[in-house]
């Protein structure tokens, strides 16, 4: 069976709206139905077309979550019902979004699908505290990661990524911190590489900290930044401004 429209899974970006593409705002203006995200922000949602109906169905670690079987089924159900339907997502909804389970549930059903690209937290984070997640001075490129695999998922090779010289920006890190930093001394990268810690980046509630890799855990503890949150390790963040001021003002403490 097929319907006259395709499901858009659409990528809201990491926060502000003034990130939205043109597309993305077209649809979602255009929208009938919209299945969101938690992690999608309210102004986002705020440009929608008023009268679409907006269905909640959040993910989030640590959290009571909509399952992703019911999430395919709900998208087709609308869809058949000849409703323009977006399945509204933080971020890119190919990047460690489930866009592309979402994909291919829909495909699978006979339901046409586009891909509207929105903005990486991976990416925006970063940037917004002026690091450059490429730098052909320090790096070669650039790795997004997860830091939770999930059930059935594939872990990182931290042993590999720590050999790499990339950047590495981590996606749901905050819990397995403290081994994930270890897997990578122990595979090799130095203990005093810069990294920094960037929770809801491109909101009003952003904060971020910078630290050397060993010392990321216990920074992440005493500052108590919580989800959702990216991890940056890698010498690119020694490029940022916020990382020469951190280390100006240690040399003014230790000629205190």
């Amino acid at each position: 069976m097929t319907t006259s429209h395709p499901v858009c899974l659409l990528g809201a970006g990491p926060g502000d709206p003034e990130l939205l593409t043109l597309k993305a705002l077209k649809r979602l203006q255009g929208a009938e139905v919209i299945l969101s995200d938690d992690l999608v922000d309210a102004r986002v949602l705020a440009l929608a077309n008023p009268a679409a109906r907006v269905l909640r169905v959040g993910k989030r670690g640590g959290c009571v979550s909509t399952e992703q079987r019911f999430i395919h089924e709900l998208m087709i159900r609308e869809a058949r019902a000849g409703h323009r339907v977006v399945r509204l997502k933080g971020g890119d909804p190919f990047v460690f979004g489930r866009g592309g389970e979402e994909m291919d549930a829909l495909q699978a059903a006979g339901i046409a699908v586009e891909v509207v690209n929105g903005i990486s937290a991976g990416l925006a984070a970063p940037a917004s505290i002026g690091v450059p997640v490429t730098d052909r001075r320090c790096t070669p490129g650039v790795a997004l990661v997860t830091g939770h695999n999930g059930e059935g998922g594939v872990a990182p090779d931290w042993a590999a990524l720590a050999q790499s010289r990339l950047t590495l920006v981590i996606y749901m890190g905050l819990a397995r911190a403290e081994a994930i930093v270890q897997a990578l001394v122990d595979g090799g990268l130095p203990a005093h590489t810069p990294a920094a810690a960037i929770a809801s980046a491109h909101t009003p509630r952003q904060r971020q900290q910078l630290c050397r890799l060993a010392e990321l855990p216990a920074m992440l503890l005493r500052e108590q930044l919580a989800s959702p949150a990216i991890l940056v390790v890698g010498e690119v963040v020694g490029l940022s401004a916020a990382w020469q001021g951190l280390q100006a003002e240690l040399g003014l403490q230790r000629s205190a």
